[in-house]
């Protein structure tokens, strides 16, 4: 089994292009497990856009729940991005995931500063220790596709990166 390590950001626009992508492309290759890794592509304080730490927090606290994370994706996705909610708001985001989590469970633990910590990381593993320049970029095998900043990965790119590591 392969391992893709998945840079994203739910406030990214080129990171919902790439995780739709990514979803298309994923049944091709069976023998890739993701390994999600959420980050901040403007980290505070940077004043940029609005920041999707407490997204990030509930993804580490789905994750510790066993939720479907393509579905909890989904919705902090839809909520960053079509619906264009106030993802810095935690009772805005606590009923995005009612009917996937506990939405009142969900509140208390983001709101508890419980996986700030987990977000920084998060953050330092991303930029400082995998070299990112931008969001979605994706790591296998020691091997990087990166995508360019306001430009992403287009499909064919992500396509031909999971083929080159089909059949090795």
């Amino acid at each position: 089994m392969r391992q893709l390590e998945v840079f994203f950001d739910y406030a990214c626009p080129y990171c919902l292009k790439g995780h739709k992508y990514l979803a298309e492309l994923l049944p091709q290759f069976p023998d890739i497990e993701v390994i999600w890794r959420p980050c901040e592509a403007h980290p505070r304080p940077e004043r940029y856009g609005r920041h999707s730490d407490l997204c990030i927090q509930g993804f580490f606290y789905a994750i510790e729940q066993g939720v479907d994370v393509w579905e909890y994706h989904e919705q902090m996705y839809a909520a960053a991005m079509t619906d264009r909610v106030n993802i810095e708001d935690a009772d805005v985001l606590a009923g995005r995931v009612r009917g996937l989590l506990d939405h009142e469970d969900f509140f208390a633990e983001i709101m508890s500063g419980t996986y700030e910590k987990a977000v920084s990381e998060a953050n330092v593993y991303a930029w400082d220790e995998s070299g990112l320049n931008a969001v979605p970029s994706f790591r296998m095998d020691g091997r990087a596709l990166d995508a360019v900043e306001d430009v992403g990965v287009t499909k064919q790119q992500l396509a031909e990166f999971l083929k080159g590591w089909k059949n090795t």
